[in-house]
């Protein structure tokens, strides 16, 4: 019989002592519960991390650029548009472009009286996404003719205020002459996003162009959507450094600088769990294997004995645990992805949108993320399993056999 073969199944076969099967076990489970917790715990942070960005950006855009001013109003001074938008799209960064202005008013009905701000949007380049927020009626769509009485209030405010779609509200703008508009409700969002939901009503731009006597070629701003979010500081940078003077830019890490803070922090933690998981799975694995080798002394003393090499020996108790490592990471990968699609397609864990900005736990599912995950475990895996096989070398025949 092939040596190597013949200490696989001594190896294999003194696998069926009670002690020793189940510390395998154990190490296969260690294993299998930290990928699992692994690939759950980063479709979960990437799942809040989409969400959460998607809500902001579905609302705004990666950066704003106004006219400089003092005044910390939600009015903003004018700023001649088409131009503006002409000079930005020359930056190969930029992906969208989008004009708004926004006016302060109070809504009024027959029984509530609330403060809100009206943001006036261009229909046809911006807010598209806005329409995954819609829970009632339908998005704006505006006329080419003339100015749309057409709004969307957010659910709060339309609990608030009692309306529905289809209702007309009355609001009133504090200016001078003061002015009173009334609008139909054509749809009602929801971001779970207090910072808008309690705030911003959505209409048409030509309503606050018209209430400020301005021309058509004058916003209250432009926001931009870059290509890659990701290269937001340099190319919020690059681009502020060829603005003219009286201009600023506002990027929406600043303006929501708390949501995002909450995700870095949310980012470092599972970092750490995750640091904790693998060091977990590691110690067991080492635990395992040196309990495997300090069991079977007896054997490889006989087995050196009658000439097999340290190499060989440390070899089968190599891939004994590359074995072991595979099959754990096989069942952690079923358990995470299973345990990931169910809530993907079937939202059995719900959330309180108050607290999480949303009514259940997202899932993002990243491939990339998946593989990375595996190889490190696998990687550190080798290295737990192939540290303590060098035990073997250090065995004697002479003290290891032992005679009855």
């Amino acid at each position: 019989m092939n040596i190597s073969r013949y200490i696989s199944n001594k190896i294999d076969g003194a696998d069926s002592g009670s002690f020793t099967s189940s510390v395998t076990k154990i190490a296969i489970i260690s294993i299998a519960l930290g990928v699992a917790v692994m690939i759950v715990s980063f479709a979960i942070l990437e799942g809040f991390r989409n969400e959460i960005q998607s809500k902001i950006f579905s609302f705004g855009s990666h950066f704003t650029i106004s006219k400089y001013d003092t005044n910390n109003s939600l009015e903003v001074e004018p700023i001649g548009g088409p131009r503006l938008a002409r000079d930005l799209r020359r930056f190969q960064q930029v992906q969208n472009i989008q004009a708004f202005a926004r006016k302060t008013a109070i809504i009024k009905t027959r029984e509530e009286v609330m403060g809100v701000a009206l943001k006036g949007i261009d229909e046809k380049n911006g807010l598209s996404t806005m329409r995954q927020n819609l829970v009632a009626g339908k998005f704006l769509s505006f006329p080419d003719s003339a100015a749309s009485n057409d709004i969307l209030l957010s659910r709060k405010i339309a609990d608030k205020l009692r309306l529905k779609v289809g209702d007309d509200a009355l609001f009133y703008f504090i200016q001078n002459p003061p002015r009173v508009r009334k609008f139909v409700v054509s749809g009602i969002y929801q971001t779970g996003l207090d910072e808008f939901d309690e705030a911003y009503v959505i209409g048409d731009l030509r309503q606050v162009q018209e209430l400020n006597n301005w021309p058509d070629s004058l916003v209250g701003g432009v926001e931009v959507i870059l290509k890659d979010f990701n290269r937001l500081d340099p190319s919020s940078d690059h681009i502020y450094e060829n603005l003219r003077y009286d201009l600023k830019l506002d990027k929406i890490t600043d303006q929501y600088a708390q949501l995002f803070d909450w995700l870095q922090l949310l980012n470092r933690n599972v970092v750490i769990f995750l640091i904790l998981i693998i060091f977990v799975a590691t110690f067991n694995m080492v635990a395992t294997i040196f309990i495997m080798i300090l069991e079977r002394t007896n054997m490889i003393g006989v087995l050196k004995a009658i000439g097999a090499t340290d190499n060989q020996i440390r070899s089968m108790f190599f891939f004994r645990g590359l074995s072991l490592t595979m099959r754990g990471m096989l069942f952690g990968n079923l358990a995470g992805i299973g345990l990931c699609a169910i809530q993907y397609y079937f939202h059995p864990i719900p959330l309180d949108p108050e607290n999480y900005y949303m009514d259940r736990v997202p899932i993002f599912w990243d491939l990339k993320m998946i593989v990375i995950l595996n190889i490190a475990t696998f990687l550190t895996s080798l290295l737990a399993v192939l540290i303590p096989t060098y035990l073997i070398s250090r065995i004697r025949p002479v003290t290891a056999i032992k005679f009855d």
